[in-house]
């Protein structure tokens, strides 16, 4: 099923501002985001990726619940965002007994969660798999970049990340304005120029076709 398009005008003053916001990402060069395209979405994968760690891994393994947000962006080569950003909430927690987590991607309009509990490294690549911005309507010889981003939200922000309604662009500005501490996994990736017609295609479930 596609994702909603919601194409709209966004103050370009705002996005900027946020971009401006949003410190350094701590990451290795060497970890490159991939893109690959379903017939209606766009979904991203960085194997090298790992966020459940440092602090976050910390308060899973107390029998805290922990939230990050994740922001999807497409933009073109003059960094002009042509669709509404997708922001999703993942929602983590930890069995003690099995040692092992769960997740749910929480958006605006529906959640999904991870069939069984999983290792670290299965509930990070399940997370980073399942999400994805919607490419209806992009001519399929535009170039285009994707933007992936990922914080670790603070607790005192749990009490509006945890609700059913999406993020506000006030929220999201302070979430990832944060300066993140040493142990606070915070990612940014971008991969582009690309185009739908050069993409790896997807079916349901992943499934790469050819």
């Amino acid at each position: 099923m596609a994702l909603p398009a919601r194409d709209i005008r966004i103050s370009r003053r705002s996005w900027l501002l946020a971009g401006l916001t949003i410190p350094l990402f701590r990451a290795r060069a060497d970890e490159p985001l991939s893109v690959t395209f379903d017939g209606d979405n766009l979904h991203v994968a960085a194997p090298g990726l790992h966020f459940l760690t440092g602090k976050p891994l910390s308060r899973l393994q107390d029998a805290s619940t922990v939230v990050f947000v994740s922001q999807l962006t497409l933009f073109d080569e003059n960094h002009t965002i042509f669709r509404r950003p997708v922001q999703e909430r993942l929602i983590v927690s930890y069995d003690l007994w099995e040692e092992k987590f769960a997740v749910t991607i929480r958006g605006v309009e529906f959640a999904r969660s991870t069939p069984r509990l999983m290792s670290a490294s299965q509930a990070e690549q399940w997370s980073i798999e399942n999400l994805a911005i919607s490419a209806l309507g992009l001519a399929p010889d535009r170039p285009f970049y994707v933007r992936f981003e990922l914080r670790a939200a603070d607790p005192k922000d749990f009490a509006d990340l945890m609700g059913d309604t999406g993020l506000s662009l006030s929220t999201l500005i302070k979430i990832f304005s944060q300066k993140p501490g040493p142990k606070d996994p915070s990612y940014r990736r971008e991969a582009g120029p690309l185009r739908l017609t050069d993409l790896p295609r997807i079916l349901s479930g992943r499934t790469r076709i050819g």
